[in-house]
């Protein structure tokens, strides 16, 4: 099956890319949960405005890409939320939270689709996210997260 993504998925491309994947993987998975749309000539049109917007927002060049790494490491963010008796978050913390952290601490403005989070954040304390920069530049960020 021939379809064109519009998002980002790990292992088979970038949006706005052509991609030939198994019937029932596009079917079943990728389709229904918007992040590719089926092949066919009038939708090639759109390719070329999903990669317009993706590099719009994407870092360009491993140089920019490793300066945003160097003030992220130097950074210091503290996300306060709501706790429980015993330093337990209510829910856990979100890439999307991150995000917002690292933009109010003075930080770049990252993606949340970008942010990797190794096992889900649910106690007060220092904990590490990645980002995902560039194709070659990972970057790791310390998150101090504190009761409210």
């Amino acid at each position: 099956m021939k379809l064109i993504l519009t998002q980002q998925v790990s292992g088979i491309g970038e949006p706005g890319d052509v991609v030939e994947v198994k019937d029932g993987y596009g079917r079943n998975y990728l389709v229904p949960r918007g992040f590719a749309i089926k092949w066919t000539r009038g939708a090639e049109k759109q390719i070329e405005s999903i990669k317009k917007a993706r590099s719009a927002r994407e870092i360009a060049t491993v140089e920019h890409a490793k300066e945003v790494a160097g003030q992220l490491q130097a950074l210091k963010v503290t996300l306060r939320t709501r706790t429980g008796s015993n330093g337990r978050l209510f829910g856990a913390v979100t890439a999307a939270d991150i995000a917002d952290a690292v933009k109010s601490a003075g930080g770049p403005d990252l993606d949340r689709r970008r942010i990797e989070i190794g096992n889900p954040i649910k106690t007060v304390g220092s904990h590490r996210a990645s980002v995902r920069l560039h194709a070659d530049v990972n970057a790791t960020i310390d998150v101090n997260v504190v009761e409210a």
